[in-house]
């Protein structure tokens, strides 16, 4: 399994927003995807600005080019991330999982 991850600035103010941007373009893109195994949001608020990372979990690199195309290394951008994103990384990282725990212990 591939973790694809991804890193992007807001401003404090547009947090909020910005998470339910995420969930209608970048989650929902990785949900309709062949492959996809899931993803996760993070988000962080320090010194009035909001730092997100977005993990997201592949099958394989197959399924990650269904999703981002040839060019594995490049992020995936929405029309209204210009209006939202203070930073954004161009580039994405690429890891291979050596262990994922689905279920929380009792």
């Amino acid at each position: 399994m591939i973790a694809r991850t991804w890193r992007g600035v807001t401003t404090a103010e547009d947090a909020d927003a910005y998470v339910e941007y995420l969930r209608r373009t970048g989650f929902a893109s990785f949900q309709k995807t062949r492959g996809n195994r899931g993803a996760l949001g993070l988000r962080r608020i320090l010194n009035g600005r909001a730092e997100f990372i977005v993990v997201s979990l592949w099958e394989s690199e197959e399924a990650v080019r269904r999703f981002a195309g040839d060019r594995l290394d490049r992020a995936v951008f929405y029309p209204q991330d210009e209006q939202f994103l203070i930073e954004r990384d161009e580039q994405v990282d690429h890891y291979e999982v050596i262990h994922w725990n689905q279920e929380a212990a009792p």
